[in-house]
């Protein structure tokens, strides 16, 4: 005998589905697809609602930039995840390169003048010489701020890639990374963030119930 999934003993409980088990779900019910399909319909499915996500959420982002990367290696050869976050966690935007020069450090910061529609007040990050290349050449009047210490913020924000990564065992092409992270991190972790620092908890839960409500809205529940 079978418990119910509205038995108590699974109450508050959270079960993350991969692929292959929302596959198995699905036979059980007598839909029979391959855990590929179950992916291909994740992707389209996610970008259109990334899409009318970072609609939305257009100019309601902070003006204090942190640029960082990390290196993802793909297939033996080594890319470079570049990340900008704002001063209150949420994703700018996310860009997989191969190269980590100054030619590569405004390609990003384009890309997030082009998304973002405005320049930052400041923008903060580690040593790393290109981003004071490509911030001299494209934005010379904005504060830019270099070290190490200060950039703690974009470094913690590459946390779930690396959990992702681990549970994938490793990306298959830069590609798909970058497809992954483009719909994942700017959009949907976006909503469901909450700052929870200096936040009280009134405003958490209204600020849940908003991001619950715009989900509903998109994904027409």
């Amino acid at each position: 005998m079978t418990r119910s999934a509205r038995d108590p003993l699974y109450r508050r409980h959270r079960f993350p589905l991969s692929l292959r088990m929302v596959e198995d779900m699905l036979a059980a019910r007598g839909v029979i697809v391959s855990h590929q399909t179950v992916g291909l319909w994740a992707e389209k499915f996610g970008r259109c609602f990334a899409n009318d996500i970072r609609k939305r959420s257009a100019g309601r982002l902070g003006d204090k930039w942190y640029l960082d990367e990390v290196v993802i290696t793909i297939r033996g050869k080594k890319h470079w995840l570049r990340r900008a976050v704002d001063q209150d966690g949420f994703v700018l935007d996310v860009l997989i390169q191969s190269r980590r020069n100054a030619k590569a450090a405004k390609r990003l910061i384009r890309k997030l003048l082009k998304g973002q529609g405005s320049t930052p007040r400041v923008m903060i990050t580690d040593k790393l010489r290109s981003y004071d290349a490509a911030k001299r050449e494209i934005m010379p009047g904005v504060e830019h701020r270099s070290h190490k210490g200060q950039n703690n913020r974009a470094e913690n924000s590459h946390q779930p890639i690396r959990r992702r990564e681990r549970i994938m065992k490793r990306f298959k092409s830069q590609r798909h990374l970058q497809r992954f992270v483009s719909i994942h991190d700017p959009d949907f972790a976006n909503l469901f963030h909450i700052p929870r620092q200096d936040t009280p908890s009134a405003h958490c839960r209204e600020v849940r119930a908003a991001a619950m409500q715009m989900w509903s809205e998109i994904a027409h529940l």
